[in-house]
């Protein structure tokens, strides 16, 4: 990620750092108020094995699909870049906390609880499988804003070696981690997620 931020700042485009950020989050810069990114670049392996990492690339629209990524390496294979004179700038960002905020004031509009507004999720026990991906951030700025008892959450730091299993809600060994985490911890519901957080299960009590 280091040198495709040091290519875009070379052409004097301004960028982001977000560090830790989920593919949704991504997507979310290029729509969310005071943010409004041209583009975003997220630095993944996906479903894939953790040692193959690739691009993905959002606009506005949306992902960019197949066509869209063959103009890019065109482009690159032309090499026919104008360095700036004024390199951009960039900027560091934990936009990760902006989009969890968006999730939690999102699911308390839809919920609407008369009583419990603050905190729709009061008396549920929630537990969240992270996999060592970047879906952690789930469990305590968004479940637990809203109420939820998070206890028994697995796996939520970030580990690229995914040493405890493959992050990845259509492995059976992952969906029996959660499984098993929910029966253990007696909770009403359980969620997993894959690497980058834009696939998920869920498994009730």
């Amino acid at each position: 990620m280091t040198s495709v931020l040091a290519g875009i700042t070379q052409l004097g485009s301004n960028s982001y750092d977000f560090g830790l950020a989920s593919t949704p989050a991504l997507f979310k810069s290029t729509v969310t108020e005071g943010f409004n990114c041209d583009g975003a670049i997220m630095l993944t392996a996906s479903h894939l094995p953790f040692n193959r990492n690739g691009l993905k690339f959002f606009t506005a629209q949306g992902g960019l699909g197949k066509a869209d990524i063959t103009q890019i390496l065109g482009f690159a294979a032309q090499n026919n870049f104008k360095i700036a004179l004024q390199p951009g700038q960039v900027m560091a960002e934990n936009f990760i906390a902006i989009y969890a905020n968006q999730l939690v004031d999102q699911i308390r509009a839809a919920v609407n609880h008369p009583e419990h507004y603050d905190l729709p999720l009061q008396g549920l026990h929630i537990i969240v499988d992270a996999g060592n991906g970047a879906g952690g951030f789930y469990a305590e700025q968004v479940l637990q804003p809203l109420g939820a008892d998070i206890t028994g959450s697995q796996f939520l730091d970030p580990d690229g070696r995914f040493p405890n299993h493959v992050p990845n809600p259509e492995n059976k060994a992952a969906m029996a981690s959660i499984c098993q985490a929910v029966k253990a911890q007696q909770a009403d519901f359980g969620i997993i997620f894959d690497t980058d957080v834009d696939r998920a299960a869920a498994v009730d009590h």
